[in-house]
């Protein structure tokens, strides 16, 4: 999966960059408008990721130039200003999700996949495992069909073990996914959400194994040990 991400931050866009490839995309990043415009209509990509506030550009109109060559590609829009007239003129000019910074790396990868699903045939953005559902566009997560209250970094700690079932995710990974930009997230907080979020899956069987001094692993569901029956 290709991305072009439009951002003229250089400490977001880096960031970004590299969360997106330890994701596995390919990522090519342009600084104003002008090189999305063109990048854009000489090569093909999967989803735009495009900041509005760029230079020599806007974003919309960098998105109404596309949408004016009939292309489809999904669009992810950044802003820094969440004004609700703003959003109305990005999606009236085509862009199908809008996210208003700060934002949790964790989400944004959640839409970046949802978008990506859709933009190859509008695969389905609902993740099961077991007994757990987790719906990647309306970030809710259920057992056996009951919808499960977990917090922002509770959903953002499950998206990012589910994107890995069965692999090793480090302490430093999820610290890097679960922060804000702007905010920090410590080792021990990422212990407590481990705990919470354990006690609310590992009812239905479902379990995050610890390897300790390591990190964190979602069981595949077939390996994990059935509750007894009683």
């Amino acid at each position: 999966m290709r991305i072009l991400l439009a951002e003229d931050d250089s400490v977001l866009a880096d960031g970004l960059t590299r969360s997106l490839r330890q994701s596995g995309y390919a990522i090519d990043c342009v600084k104003n408008g002008q090189e999305a415009d063109t990048a854009l209509s000489t090569q093909e990509f999967d989803l735009l990721i495009l900041d509005l506030g760029l230079p020599k550009m806007p974003g919309l109109e960098v998105l109404r130039r596309l949408r004016a060559r009939s292309s489809l590609l999904p669009v992810l829009i950044l802003t820094a200003a969440d004004s609700i007239e703003q959003r109305v003129n990005g999606l009236d000019l085509g862009a199908d999700d809008y996210m208003a910074k700060p934002f949790a790396l964790s989400e944004l990868e959640a839409r970046v996949r949802a978008l990506t699903r859709r933009g190859q045939g509008g695969g389905s953005t609902v993740i099961k495992h077991g007994p757990l559902t987790y719906d990647q566009v309306g970030r809710s997560a259920y057992i056996n069909e009951q919808m499960l209250d977990l917090s922002a970094r509770e959903l953002g700690l499950l998206e990012i073990l589910l994107a890995r079932t069965g692999r090793l995710v480090s302490k430093e990974q999820l610290v890097d996914h679960l922060c804000e930009w702007g905010e920090e997230v410590s080792n021990n907080a990422i212990e407590v959400y481990v705990h919470r979020l354990r006690k609310k899956i590992e009812v239905g069987g479902v379990r995050i194994a610890t390897v300790r001094g390591l990190g964190y692993c979602l069981e595949k569901y077939s390996d994990a040990p059935r509750p007894e029956a009683k």
